[in-house]
């Protein structure tokens, strides 16, 4: 709730009185001393609420209120008056003031009538965002689906972004794990709190924690201020936990508490912080394996386990490839161009093993490249024409040679692959073969790459 408050009076000791006495409340005052500077502070920044002097000079309290309700203005205005009667109390409803008081006025009265005047924005405002809602499409947070499996999934997400359940997704990389997860946040109640994102397998252990939980001054050499952890920032919203199947067994204890509990300490702290967090956790590592290794916890698996959700690899569900390719030739600028038949037909059959995020990449590639109206076959990068993808595609064929397969030399082979695909970025590599980065590097280290 915005709880800046713009007071416009032509008396210099009534604005005086009025800002002293809110200010006492915590509420933040800006002052005009006619019309004319009441509507220039409006422009620059919209207050929570008005406070309007009937009489002052050019233009007058009616006039301004009037202008602001034309323009669309629709925070609460209370207007003053040192000469009330019946009908301009009357004139200033109908032009929008929400309260009319007379002057001398009682401050606990005025006082009242602003806390009023901006709960009944708040409600106003919830009941436009719920209707907004009702009236939205399946387009959620920028998921496009066609597949009768995307549909489903939509449809839980809808069901479930309600609630304050922990939810898990899985899939593979580059599907959508984090747009899934801002979906569920959107749709939720706690849209108008903060949405906070961290990939946990992207840090090291002690990182991690200190992003997670924050650190007091002192808590370690370079921290010379406190910092607040993820879970406070996301405090009354949503943190998204990526890769949660790569944290260490000491911060999968310290998780497991806060999940419990709600409570946890800074690094070098003492002071228990209460939080209310809904967390949603993604992963593409199968977790129950982990678990069977003693790799993940079962008990914190369980606590993030509610509600698991499972995004279908793009491989699977190739009735959203051309939406998809819609979506991203109009993303990138190309929307009036198409595809010829040629070029859908190669699009919808490769594997695409680095899912939805090596489709963007290709057709934002192909819109750079190709500057036809139409785009064709040729136009599309040589693997796409061929129908293969990379190593985990899910239903490439391979003969085995008759004196057996060298596995490492394959696995150095593709990988050799990915590092090329991706320009030598390894976290893409790592998405392209659909392992974590830490695991590319442990793998590029043995085969010294």
């Amino acid at each position: 709730m915005n709880g800046r408050v713009l007071i416009a009076d032509d008396e210099k000791n009534m604005r005086w009185v009025l800002s002293q006495a809110l200010e006492a409340e915590g509420y933040e005052v800006v002052e005009a001393v006619d019309g004319k500077e009441a509507l220039s502070a409006i422009a620059e920044q919209e207050p929570g609420l008005l406070i309007l002097d009937h009489k002052m000079p050019a233009p007058d309290g009616m006039e301004v209120l009037r202008r602001l309700r034309a323009k669309g203005h629709r925070f609460p205005v209370i207007m003053l008056t040192a000469h009330g009667n019946v009908q301009t109390a009357v004139e200033a409803m109908k032009a929008g003031a929400n309260e009319y008081l007379t002057k001398p006025f009682d401050l606990d009265e005025l006082k009242l009538g602003i806390e009023k005047a901006l709960r009944v924005e708040a409600l106003a405002a919830e009941v436009d965002r719920l209707r907004a809602e009702l009236d939205r499409d399946w387009d959620i947070e920028g998921i496009v689906a066609a597949d009768p499996t995307m549909l489903e999934l939509l449809g839980t997400i809808e069901k479930v972004a309600p609630t304050n359940a922990t939810v898990m997704v899985y899939g593979e990389s580059g599907t959508g794990k984090e747009l899934v997860a801002r979906a569920l946040h959107r749709l939720s109640g706690r849209s108008a709190k903060p949405f906070i994102s961290i990939s946990a397998g992207a840090l090291p252990e002690t990182l991690l924690e200190s992003e997670l939980f924050g650190y007091e001054k002192g808590a370690f050499t370079g921290a010379t201020t406190a910092k607040p952890g993820r879970f406070e920032m996301a405090n009354g919203g949503t943190l998204f936990l990526d890769e949660i199947g790569d944290i260490t067994a000491a911060v999968q204890v310290k998780l497991l508490r806060v999940l419990q509990e709600r409570t946890f300490e800074r690094l070098g702290g003492t002071r228990s912080i209460e939080v209310d967090v809904r967390v949603v956790a993604a992963t593409n590592r199968d977790l129950q394996q982990l678990i069977a290794e003693g790799a993940f916890r079962e008990d914190l698996f369980y606590r993030l386990n509610v509600v698991p959700l499972t995004i279908p690899p793009l491989r699977k569900r190739q009735a959203d490839i051309p939406p998809l390719v819609a979506h991203f030739l109009e993303k990138f600028g190309a929307g009036e161009r198409t595809i010829s038949p040629q070029a859908m037909e190669a699009l919808v059959a490769y594997q695409w093993p680095g899912n939805v995020r090596e489709l963007e990449n290709t057709m934002e590639r192909v819109t750079i490249l190709s500057h036809s109206d139409v785009i064709e076959a040729e136009d599309l990068p040589a693997e796409v024409r061929a129908g293969v993808g990379l190593a985990g595609a899910g239903t490439r064929c391979f003969v085995l040679p008759e004196d057996g397969l060298d596995l490492e030399e394959t696995e150095l082979d593709f990988i050799r692959q990915a590092l090329e695909r991706a320009g030598g970025n390894v976290p893409k590599a790592a998405k392209l073969l659909g392992l974590t980065t830490k695991t590319l590097e442990v793998r590029m280290e043995r085969y010294g790459l």
